[in-house]
């Protein structure tokens, strides 16, 4: 493509068909089915927990038929499923539905033998999902402390290391809990660098990490907790060591992970936009959102400043998950926060378009995926009398892209591979 510009409503419309893209490409419905093998015989019970596991279930149900088992799922996110128990309970912050089903599902795994097979699904949200706090430690206490992690700015693997040493099911402990059954866990990745012991704190997988090291979360996050969560932090936890015999007959399988996404955003795009030069940007980056869009936007204006023009656009693709340091009391997630900040280091450059969403159509605590920034949103926000700047300080970027309709609403998407990130860069129209 040369010579002319995307309209405004068309860039838009691009971004979103390739965000829609990246979502399809990991539905559990469209993925899971090839690696599941033959349905063993004898008894099988599948569990699960995450965002996407009522999908991952259901998709279970229509190779295998109806199965024995339990999944817990967010609220809003159940499927229809013909044996498979859906339960729904709360995330990002634990609450009492979620720590039931989470002693029930436990009570599940104790009583199966050698000749048993458990498959288990797991996405991310497990870590809120799964609840069992260790002893000492009560229900409430732990949501106090998900709700101050969630509001520190610290990364999501130094988060689930401290919850698995909190915990009586994560980091190994839920897969323990079935020996000597045989297990097979199918897992959906949303964490940078696609660690199967960080994905849902690894409730099937064993960790190396120390009560030492969670401790270490609170003190360089500044994390504020009761007494009683230190005390449970003072010696050892139940944590399963990666060489733990009790976890000799499980197979960790990732069928779904943030790359594939990338990759299929990519080739839509290729085929939307013939021309288009795409331009992976990785799909592990962490950091605060405000910085990672400050960085983006530069390398953007940068590309811009390149391109003569009716030359051919070019598209940064990037997934990963970006942090948000509490400041104010607004409502924004990370993806909304990066949209916002992005917007007001580009300044209303006249041929950029970006979309962030997460993957899962929850942006932190919104029922909202994320939004758009156009060449206008600066100029519209003023219109309406919006401060960008006061909304970036008050973590109230959600607000102020509702204010202009700016906003992606997606709904339960049914899969999680974390977040997605898109910005088009189009030259001036006129001959190459």
């Amino acid at each position: 493509m040369t010579g002319t510009r995307l309209e405004d409503g068309g860039a838009v419309a691009l971004l979103r068909a390739l965000f829609d893209e990246a979502v399809a490409v990991a539905d559990p419905m469209q993925s899971l089915a090839r690696f599941l093998p033959p349905r063993p015989a004898g008894r099988v019970v599948v569990i699960g927990a995450g965002k996407a596991s009522a999908r991952m279930a259901e998709a279970v149900e229509a190779v295998w038929g109806p199965c024995e088992g339990l999944v817990i799922t967010r609220y809003g996110y159940a499927r229809p499923c013909r044996g498979i128990e859906i339960v729904e309970a709360a995330h990002p912050v634990p609450d009492a539905a979620g720590a039931g089903a989470t002693a029930r599902m436990l009570d599940l795994l104790g009583g199966l033998g050698e000749g048993d097979f458990v498959l288990a699904l797991i996405s991310g949200g497990a870590s809120a999902l799964l609840v069992a706090p260790v002893a000492g430690v009560t229900l409430a206490e732990k949501q106090a402390v998900n709700a101050a992690l969630l509001a520190s700015g610290a990364p999501i693997d130094r988060m689930n290391t401290l919850r698995k040493h909190l915990s009586r099911v994560k980091g190994g402990q839920l897969a323990a809990a079935a020996w000597p059954a045989r297990m097979l866990a199918l897992l959906i990745s949303d964490v940078p660098g696609d660690d199967p012991a960080f994905i849902g704190s690894g409730p099937t997988v064993g960790d190396g990490s120390t009560p030492a090291e969670a401790r270490a979360v609170l003190a360089r996050w500044q994390v504020q907790v009761p007494d009683s969560v230190r005390a449970a932090l003072s010696g050892a936890t139940g944590v399963i060591a990666p060489g733990d015999p009790r976890l000799s007959r499980v197979e960790n399988v990732i069928y779904a992970a943030p790359a594939q996404s990338l990759q299929a955003a990519a080739r839509r795009a290729e085929a939307l936009l013939p021309g288009v030069e795409v331009r992976l940007l990785g799909d592990a980056l962490e950091g605060e959102a405000r910085e990672v869009a400050a960085a983006q936007a530069r390398q953007a204006r940068e590309i811009a400043a390149g391109l003569r023009p009716g030359a051919r656009p070019v598209l940064m693709l990037s997934g990963g998950e970006l942090t948000v340091t509490r400041r104010g009391d607004g409502i924004g997630g990370p993806n909304a926060e990066f949209c916002l900040a992005l917007a007001l280091e580009l300044a209303g450059h006249p041929g950029i378009h970006a979309l962030a969403c997460d993957t899962d159509g929850v942006d932190g605590a919104a029922e909202v995926a994320g939004a758009v920034v156009r060449p206008d949103t600066l100029a519209r926000a003023a219109g309406l009398g919006l401060d960008p700047r006061a909304a970036l300080a008050a973590n109230d970027a959600h607000s102020f892209f509702a204010a202009l309709g700016d906003q992606v609403v997606t709904g339960p998407t049914l899969t999680n591979v974390n977040d997605f990130r898109a910005i088009l860069i189009e030259p001036a129209p006129g001959p190459a």
